[in-house]
């Protein structure tokens, strides 16, 4: 037992859970959580932003590359609200990020005093974001919660939490207890039966298939082994790239894989919902489907599968490929069949360019462990059904939220956690611009982030949807900007402008040997649209 003010406990806590970041905006609410990181700055980096949504996105950046718990702090009141388009994103990329959110003095919750940054139920906003949230009442309350937050954060579906401390908590003192045990997250127990029952419907199986998300990313090297033994290709959108070595014959983009499904006869999912297949592929062809995923929910969230077994893969999938060795039938190899639909990809793609020269530009230089955040824009959306991904948690997207401007703020915590890998944010002039400032964090911080900006002066996506979709009725879509080179340099950053895939590859190097962000501007034109791919 320790005499710890409110702020020390939280640290406290936090550095023997073994955080060693935490990305954050100070304001007079979370003063006292701030003496306290002062007095422990060497063993908890505080990483300051701009604007409340880059510590969000930075933290959720963080916990997408490293797949661990990741902390950020903002203001109550409109430093939330600031955060909450990443907490949003954070909760559908099954992030594991901690909200540590300040509040307005205890006695004046829910009073309507006028206090400063008040808002009406701020832990219900808190709720609404995350799968569990609370407040801290007392100093000797924080750690235990802040455990109990970061267990709740990895029992079963793994989502952000929340968890929001009145000032005055952060101020006062008592004495606490730092390791109170919350005991260990939930593992559902492994229904043996059903995953025999899986091994059988796999073994005897003509023309399986394998369909990985988020959910997958810890456990490529069983996917790997299991689709070797199926010959069964792999198909990841999104958060499922890179679970499969894209090199591999057995690695497929999802939308290649749309004639697969139609002659398949069982299909495997692995921690995704396989939205796409479901909701549109189905009304074709509805092929024996099981289930892996730790959340039950989703296993009803279109159509009901033949198995469904609730579980984390890591638990699963040994189980798994041990018992199909019993039931499998003999196969031959289907490289030359799987082989003939990727090229037979490529060649159908061939006409988004300049997307797919620019990508290969992208794919050389990052290398075997380079990591590429997408973002909304037409690169980004090229990056998803065309850019091959060699390793787990190397490709960052937005999942189904598809938020605007996550990309460059994002993409600033990729490299915070993986300094020692390049990493590349590509983006568009639109998004950019929701998250400029946090160029000045990059430069501070010395986070010599890469970003390919395309510039084409306009909401690109939506200005080719007023042209395309609704008569030509361009409303709202053209862009002002600066001269993107001049302004990187005027934050002390890096600019180069690049007009072809060679300069950009020349600007890429150039980007790894400072120790500050490089912006490329790339201006670019209309571009072939990915909507006729998908």
């Amino acid at each position: 037992m320790q005499r710890l003010t409110g702020g020390e406990a939280v640290v406290k806590t936090l550095i023997s859970l073994g955080v060693k970041t935490l990305f954050g905006l100070p304001g007079v609410q979370n003063d006292w959580l701030y003496n306290a990181l002062y007095d422990h700055r060497d063993d908890l980096q505080v990483i300051h932003t701009r604007h409340e949504q880059g510590a969000a996105y930075m933290g959720l950046g963080h916990a997408l590359a490293t797949g661990e718990r990741t902390v950020f702090n903002v203001v109550p009141g409109p430093g939330l609200l600031n955060a909450s388009a990443a907490m949003a994103t954070a909760y559908a990329l099954n992030a594991k990020l901690l909200c540590l959110a300040g509040q307005i003095p205890s006695k004046s919750i829910g009073r309507d005093l006028g206090a400063l940054h008040e808002i009406n139920d701020q832990l219900d906003i808190i709720k609404s974001l995350t799968k569990w949230a609370a407040r801290v009442n007392s100093p000797a309350e924080a750690p235990m919660l802040i455990r109990e937050a970061f267990r709740q954060m990895v029992s079963g579906r793994p989502r952000p939490v929340g968890l929001e401390i009145p000032m005055d908590i952060l101020q006062s003192a008592a004495m606490v207890d730092i390791d109170q045990d919350v005991g260990a997250p939930y593992r559902p127990p492994l229904d043996d039966d059903a995953v025999e029952s899986a091994a059988k419907l796999l073994g005897h199986a003509l023309a399986p298939m394998i369909f990985v998300g988020s959910g997958a990313q810890d456990v490529s090297d069983h996917v790997r082994e299991l689709a070797e033994a199926l010959q069964a290709p792999v198909v990841g959108y999104r958060t499922g790239m890179g679970v499969a070595d894209a090199r591999s014959y057995l690695s497929l983009h999802q939308p290649a894989a749309r004639e697969l499904w139609m002659k398949a006869d069982v299909v495997l999912a692995i921690g995704t919902n396989m939205r796409v297949p479901m909701q549109n592929w189905s009304k074709k062809h509805i092929p024996a489907i099981i289930r892996i995923d730790i959340d039950p929910i989703s296993h009803t969230k279109f159509l009901p599968p033949e198995i469904a077994i609730t579980a984390y893969a890591e638990d699963a999938l040994p189980g798994l490929r041990k018992q199909l060795e019993q039931h499998n039938r003999k196969r031959a190899s289907r490289k030359v069949e799987l082989e003939a639909v990727r090229v037979g990809w490529l060649k159908r793609i061939s006409i988004l360019e300049p997307q797919l020269g620019f990508l290969r530009v992208i794919r050389e230089e990052l290398g075997e462990n380079g990591i590429l955040v997408d973002e909304l824009t037409q690169i980004g959306f090229a990056s998803r059904i065309a850019y091959p991904v060699y390793n787990p948690r190397t490709f960052i997207s937005t999942g189904y939220q598809g938020t605007l401007g996550y990309g460059f703020p994002t993409a600033l915590g990729v490299k915070v956690a993986k300094p020692d890998a390049p990493v590349i944010s590509v983006t568009g002039d639109g998004g950019f611009m929701f998250g400029v400032q946090e160029l000045a964090t990059g430069v501070q911080h010395k986070i010599p982030l890469i970003v390919l900006l395309f510039n084409n002066n306009q909401y690109g996506n939506v200005q080719q949807m007023q042209k395309n979709d609704y008569g030509g009725r361009v409303i709202a879509t053209d862009l002002h900007n600066p001269d993107f080179v001049r302004m990187a340099e005027a934050f002390g950053a890096q600019g180069i402008r690049a007009q072809t895939p060679e300069e950009v590859r020349k600007a890429i190097r150039q980007g790894q040997d400072v120790d500050v962000p490089t912006i490329v501007e790339i201006p670019v034109g209309d571009m072939p649209s990915v909507d006729q791919f998908r």
